[in-house]
């Protein structure tokens, strides 16, 4: 092979280093123990507008260009604020959207000390992943200097049922 075939591979080699990713998860998984209601007030013709609960799942995909000195895509280590923030929100706790025409009576429960209220801008799986998605994005960026990105959230309430929730 001459020196401009092996000048143009090299190359080559280097665009294609340049275009990988690298892809990490990790799962909270149903024995996580974030069993928590919602109240989900728009669903007049379902029964999700009742009070019902759920022990959720959050699956993450972690993505970048480079690992870390350690070879690693996310450091995992790094992740236990995550899970206190995930337990302090879904953890025996009550989620309403904030437009819940009902949402003083909420509160007046929390007063009373007998829910812990957590007041989210919306209530489904779909906008409780890109809740989870926003708070978490914004983390690991912070976390890696922005040499990793959170790709999606996966929200599941149970074996058969999950959203999730991707930013392009």
């Amino acid at each position: 092979m001459d020196i401009a075939s092996l000048a143009h591979e090299e190359a080559n080699d280097q665009a294609r280093t340049r275009r990988a990713v690298y892809r990490s998860t990790k799962t909270y998984d149903h024995n996580e123990g974030l069993s928590c209601c919602f109240r989900q007030w728009r669903a007049f013709e379902s029964h999700c507008h009742l009070i019902h609960g759920y022990a959720l799942a959050f699956r993450f995909v972690f993505a970048t260009h480079e690992l870390d000195e350690r070879n690693w895509c996310m450091d995992f280590g790094g992740l236990k604020p995550i899970r206190a923030w995930l337990h302090d929100v879904f953890d025996h706790t009550l989620v309403v959207a904030k437009d819940d025409p009902h949402l003083a009576d909420f509160e007046a429960l929390a007063l009373k000390g007998l829910a812990s209220v957590r007041i989210l801008p919306n209530v489904g799986c779909e906008a409780t992943a890109q809740y989870v998605f926003d708070y978490v994005a914004g983390y690991v960026s912070q976390d890696t200097a922005g040499r990793v990105w959170l790709e999606s959230v996966e929200v599941s309430e149970h074996g058969g049922n999950s959203a999730i929730y991707e930013r392009p």
